[in-house]
């Protein structure tokens, strides 16, 4: 084969793999993530019980009355596991949103101010940076109370700055672009810059942060809730297996495997999805990532 057929051949193919579908990881996380979404909207039709009513005696093995059986209070353990659905999602949801909102306005005006206010911004970044989240974690909570806003909102005011971080360098990389430089040239405001040409540009960066960072505020949640540093009257996966443990000599018996392992599964899976969709959605950004 010729020079010139090698070439020829090369530019034929090279726009198929830049078409490239997503991958099997990351359409198996998308599906996992709509399945348990739709759990969550479906809980009060697919649930046998109300969590919150003592549908048995305590400590019942499951039957088909109760598939999962009983907690210590005589609780359905099913029905609580599909409404704790709706509080992950809800957390991960709500955190995700204030974490790229808040990492989104510092680092848009880092990136497009520069100058002091962008020096400023920084250094209140790498200061959030170095704080030891876990104990500031544990503080804020104590502080501001239990309750899914105040989950949201803690785990909102410890992770923006990595977001900053990026999505400011993204912002400084855009305004450097000669449509950027023409429309200021041509008495184009700063609001408007950014909302016609600098945010379509980082949309998808943007899509990735809000994914990521809802995987992380799953597990935050969920971490606070078994610490007994969540909402007590809502009914999270956390807060199930923070009251499986509690009971004494649980792990000597086989009730661990339908009050303890149930909750610990949905939360690994939900973080798996979640990272999974939010690494294909990365590839797809950075077209250099992809597997050849």
């Amino acid at each position: 084969m010729s020079t010139l057929s090698r070439m020829s051949l090369r530019i034929r193919v090279r726009p198929l793999r830049s078409a490239s579908a997503p991958g099997v990881e990351t359409t198996l996380g998308a599906v996992v993530v709509v399945l348990f979404a739709l759990v969550a909207l479906a809980a009060p039709l697919l649930a046998p019980y109300d969590p919150h009513a003592f549908s048995g005696q305590p400590l019942e093995r499951p039957s088909p009355a109760h598939p999962l059986g009983t907690n210590d209070a005589g609780q359905d353990i099913l029905s609580e596991l599909l409404y704790g659905a709706r509080i992950s999602l809800a957390a991960g949801l709500g955190a995700a949103l204030g974490t790229v909102a808040l990492g989104l306005l510092v680092g848009a005006i880092a990136g497009y101010a520069g100058g002091p206010l962008d020096l400023l911004l920084m250094r209140l970044v790498d200061v959030m940076l170095t704080l030891p989240r876990l104990p500031f974690l544990i503080l804020l909570a104590a502080f501001l109370g239990s309750g899914l806003v105040q989950t949201m909102t803690i785990i909102s005011l410890l992770f923006w700055p990595a977001t900053a971080r990026v999505i400011r360098a993204q912002v400084q990389s855009q305004r450097q672009r000669g449509y950027v430089r023409m429309a200021r040239n041509f008495g184009a405001g700063t609001g408007y810059v950014l909302r016609r040409h600098i945010l379509p540009s980082i949309a998808p960066l943007i899509a990735f942060g809000l994914v990521a960072a809802a995987g992380r505020a799953v597990a935050m949640e969920a971490g606070l809730a078994f610490l007994g540093l969540g909402d007590p009257t809502a009914k999270s996966w956390g807060l199930m297996m923070r009251f499986a443990l509690n009971l004494p000599g649980l792990l000597l018996t086989d009730r661990w495997l339908w009050w303890l392992l149930p909750p610990g599964l949905c939360i690994t899976l939900l973080i798996l999805a979640l990272s999974y969709l939010g690494m294909g959605l990365e590839e797809r950004w950075q077209p250099r990532l992809r597997r050849r």
